[in-house]
């Protein structure tokens, strides 16, 4: 080897040794979840979650299905459709991941991220396994459709487990699972959701602690049931931005109390630009009005405020 190519081989071997490092590969060293580097200005693109049509997406005689769901999508022009696991029919197979991936993209959609509902703070034993499998089994899913972010939870304590080791086992579990993820090129995304997550103190501890560039946060405007008021509710909102990799958009905020108030669109668009957040927006639909016709109206609110 000539002394120019031998040069260029160490250059490049170093260089790709610390993107493994970076990135968490098998048998590298990896550091805390720190806020994501992003270059550019802000920019957003919109989808819409498949959740908000839960009543229509239920049961054996559903009046919808997830065909029709991105179609929905579709007619909006959005960019993306978020496809939450819960509606997929049983078992999901090979072919069906196929057929939404093939529908979403002759629509000119992405699939913009799923949905799991986990718990990880299951003692060792078989029902930890299961949590622990099943968000395995949808980054399988997540990365035969070409989505890039699962949104999942960190579960609660239970039978007077302490919050200490509540949050040493969901560490422990996200990172097994963000281990598994990155070899996948799927990102996880952890949601203020009640349990260890309810407080934004308690959420921001595990990313932190999490020893993975594989997790980051889904930052849901509505559930912000620790914050003491509507103020602290929106500088919850800046503490999580940092950290999101996917934003879930609610027509309200649910804060300490279960008190409730709308949403402020331009606001939460204020607080991702000053974070420089480049991602989805994702209208997450929880209010009582049809979904079919609401979420045409509020999508367009949606798209105003961030214009």
């Amino acid at each position: 080897m000539n002394s120019l190519h031998r040069r260029r081989f160490l250059h490049l071997g170093l260089a790709g040794g610390l993107a493994a490092g970076c990135w968490g590969l098998p048998g590298r060293k990896t550091t805390a979840r720190e806020p994501i580097a992003r270059s550019g200005r802000p920019k957003f693109k919109f989808s819409l979650a498949a959740y908000s049509f839960r009543n229509l997406l239920r049961g054996k005689n559903a009046p919808m299905t997830l065909e029709d769901f991105i179609r929905y999508c579709a007619q909006l022009q959005l960019e993306g459709t978020e496809l939450t696991s819960y509606y997929f029919p049983q078992p999901v197979t090979p072919e069906y991941l196929n057929r939404l991936k093939a529908l979403s993209f002759t629509l000119g959609l992405d699939i913009s991220g799923t949905a799991v509902g986990n718990d990880f703070c299951y003692p060792p034993g078989e029902q930890r396994r299961k949590q622990i499998q099943l968000v395995k089994t949808w980054v399988d899913h997540a990365a035969a459709m070409g989505a890039p972010v699962i949104r999942i939870f960190s579960g609660r304590p239970r039978n007077g487990q302490p919050v200490q080791e509540a949050h040493r086992l969901a560490v422990q579990a996200m990172e097994e699972c963000c281990q598994y993820a990155g070899e996948h090129g799927v990102f996880l995304a952890l949601e203020n959701h009640g349990g260890l997550t309810t407080r934004i103190d308690g959420l921001l501890a595990l990313v932190r602690d999490v020893k993975s560039p594989w997790l980051g946060v889904n930052l849901d405007t509505g559930n912000l049931h620790g914050s003491p008021s509507e103020e602290e509710a929106y500088r919850d909102m800046a503490r999580m931005a940092p950290y999101a990799v996917n934003v879930q958009v609610k027509v309200s905020i649910t804060f300490a109390g279960r008190k409730r108030v709308p949403s402020d669109f331009a606001r939460v668009a204020q607080i991702l630009r000053k974070a420089g957040y480049r991602g989805y927006i994702v209208l997450e639909y929880e209010e009582r009005e049809d979904p079919r016709q609401a979420c045409r109206k509020w999508m367009q609110r949606l798209r105003e405020a961030f214009a």
